[in-house]
């Protein structure tokens, strides 16, 4: 497809997703970075925040992430999506949900809730300031990209230069105003844990994810959880009990053993690689896993 064809194909996708929102409820071009479809369902709203271009490039229906999952639970939908990685640093946006937050629109609905998954986590945790009380999922979430306070984050360079410090700017103030906000985050990956650090405040609820690294929710697609994940949030049922329980299948997800696979070698502990190898390769084969057992082998016999 030529880039002619394919700034065609998005052009008549949006006017799609603008057809979807007239219909039944509104879409809105925030500025040239950022684009907003609400779609009415039932008096749950659910907010989420993703990268635009993902949603182009995704499945065959191209809508916001879970718009099928949302729908089937005739929950209302609000769906924010950039065009890149903006961190939703934009004036429009701000204006946006401070014109939602005037209006009352959040009011209108019996539970709100925001969710996202690291740039859109971001965003949840402040956007959940324009409608107090609302319920927040954050999955590998950033605190803040301002490199006066998070100098030692070395990714997103491309975002580094927004301004973080007006409206909106730092999700552990922000998200102060929601009742309760699920943090899921993996501790072992330093700059995540230290982000997820700076949410302190008594609402937050913070669920370890050892070993599942930054791309949290992809793994959970992986596993057939992060609808029920989601949904036990919404319903007001998670706790880290639950969520525990829910977790037990990562050991037989693949993924989950090749981060743990990783994880255990960049730990140094041969004993402990070839003892977790022996049981992966026990209920299946995998050549990543017995080359890993031929090297722990080999230093254990040194």
């Amino acid at each position: 497809m030529s880039k002619i064809e394919a700034k065609i194909e998005r052009a008549a996708w949006r006017d799609e997703l603008k057809a979807l929102g007239d219909a039944e409820g509104f879409y809105e071009d925030l500025g040239a970075e950022h684009t907003a479809l609400f779609v009415r369902r039932g008096g749950t709203l659910i907010v989420t925040f993703e990268n635009l271009d993902h949603v182009f490039e995704g499945d065959e229906n191209r809508m916001p992430w879970g718009y099928n999952f949302v729908e089937g639970q005739n929950w209302s939908m609000l769906g924010l999506m950039a065009h890149g990685w903006t961190w939703y640093r934009d004036e429009a946006v701000f204006d946006f949900f401070d014109r939602l937050r005037d209006d009352r629109f959040f009011t209108g609905f019996e539970k709100v809730v925001f969710y996202g998954a690291s740039m859109g986590a971001y965003a949840a945790a402040n956007f959940s300031a324009a409608s107090p009380g609302a319920t927040v999922i954050m999955i590998s979430p950033q605190a803040t990209l301002d490199r006066q306070i998070a100098s030692w984050e070395t990714r997103y360079h491309k975002a580094w230069a927004r301004n973080y410090n007006s409206r909106y700017g730092y999700g552990p103030q922000n998200v102060q105003a929601a009742e309760k906000a699920h943090l899921f985050y993996d501790p072992r990956m330093p700059l995540d844990a230290m982000h997820a650090a700076l949410f302190q405040s008594e609402n937050i609820v913070k669920y370890p994810c050892r070993y599942m690294g930054h791309r949290i929710a992809s793994l959970w697609i992986l596993m057939k959880l992060l609808k029920p994940v989601v949904r036990a949030c919404v319903d007001g049922d998670m706790s880290p009990l639950k969520f525990a329980q829910m977790m037990r299948v990562r050991r037989h997800t693949q993924r989950y053993q090749r981060e743990m696979l990783t994880r255990l070698e960049e730990m140094g502990r041969p004993r402990l690689v070839a003892q977790y190898c022996r049981a992966v390769l026990a209920t299946r084969g995998g050549p990543k896993f017995r080359k890993a057992l031929r090297a722990a082998e080999t230093k254990l016999r040194r």
